[in-house]
């Protein structure tokens, strides 16, 4: 029998990557930088695709992206591996996003700071951005699919609805019930990889200097709240969490500048608590203690540090 290695896909020469593998790129790298992911780490397709939500198809070419770039190198028998430290490497250097990443975000900020409308047509983003109507319904099916937007009868498009002091109260509500229950959950089965990176992430946070970068806190909180989630087995519970996720995203992409270093610290212990509960089997504990760090985040202003 042949047992020599098998050769690792990469992209066909002179194709470029999509819009999708190289934001995944991105992602991938700045989640191994909070991770401080060693050289010789391997990665797996599978479980980076479930993580992020895709499928195995462009997380494979996002992969591809960074095995080219230097940041990863094919391991034996197959697959890859972290190729170098990665502490020093500029994420938007190495990988600039993507013009159409750069466009929803621009969008995103754009409703968050109330420049754009609720309600808006295709026709009337076209030339607000110079872009073509292709573009435009790119970036519109794209907060569809997140829960952000929706087609109107007829014609044009409604933005979900931001979190303002009520809804946010409700949506803190929904949280608590599905977060709580999934904890309990008789499928629930915790994920010891998973968690394990949820930690790091944590500990590397709660161990930084006097400020923090707003998306990275946002990234690593979401990532705590829809992991735990995840454990429940229930895709439904998972699904909620992110939407919710998602709604947050789209209200608070224009709130933050600097963060208080201290309340994220507070909130990166309460998560490592839950975490640690979980991790000993005392799942009615880690559902109390999520419990009442929820509704401690729900008194919380600014809002966005759960």
């Amino acid at each position: 029998m042949n047992h020599e290695p098998r050769p690792h896909p990469r992209r066909i020469a002179g194709s470029e990557p999509s819009d999708l593998q190289r934001e995944l790129a991105r992602k991938v790298l700045a989640r191994l930088q909070s991770e401080c992911a060693a050289a010789g780490q391997r990665l797996s397709v599978p479980g980076l695709a479930r993580e992020f939500g895709v499928s195995r198809s462009p997380m494979t070419g996002a992969l591809n992206l960074l095995n080219e770039a230097g940041v990863l190198r094919p391991a034996e028998p197959r697959g890859l591996e972290i190729a170098r430290d990665l502490a020093e490497i500029d994420v938007d250097s190495l990988l600039p996003a993507s013009p159409l990443e750069a466009l929803y975000r621009r969008i995103m900020r754009d409703r968050a700071s109330g420049k754009l409308p609720q309600e808006i047509s295709e026709t009337e983003l076209m030339p607000r951005y110079d872009i073509s109507r292709g573009t435009v319904r790119k970036l519109l099916m794209r907060f569809s699919d997140e829960g952000l937007a929706k087609r109107q009868p007829g014609h044009g498009w409604r933005f979900a609805d931001m979190l303002d002091a009520e809804t946010t109260a409700e949506s803190y509500e929904i949280r608590q019930i599905v977060e709580c229950a999934a904890l309990t959950s008789p499928r629930f089965r915790f994920d010891p990889d998973r968690a394990a990176i949820i930690r790091r992430a944590h500990e590397r946070l709660r161990s930084g200097g006097a400020g923090i970068d707003g998306d990275a806190w946002f990234q690593v909180n979401a990532d705590f709240h829809e992991g735990l989630a995840s454990f429940s087995q229930n895709r439904f519970a998972v699904e909620i969490v992110r939407q919710q996720n998602n709604l947050r995203r789209m209200g608070e992409a224009a709130a933050f500048e600097d963060l208080p270093m201290e309340r994220v610290r507070q909130s990166c212990e309460e998560h490592l608590a839950i975490l640690d509960a979980a991790e000993a089997g005392d799942r009615e504990w880690a559902a109390a203690l999520m419990r009442r760090h929820l509704h401690g985040s729900a008194m919380f202003q600014p809002p966005g540090i759960d």
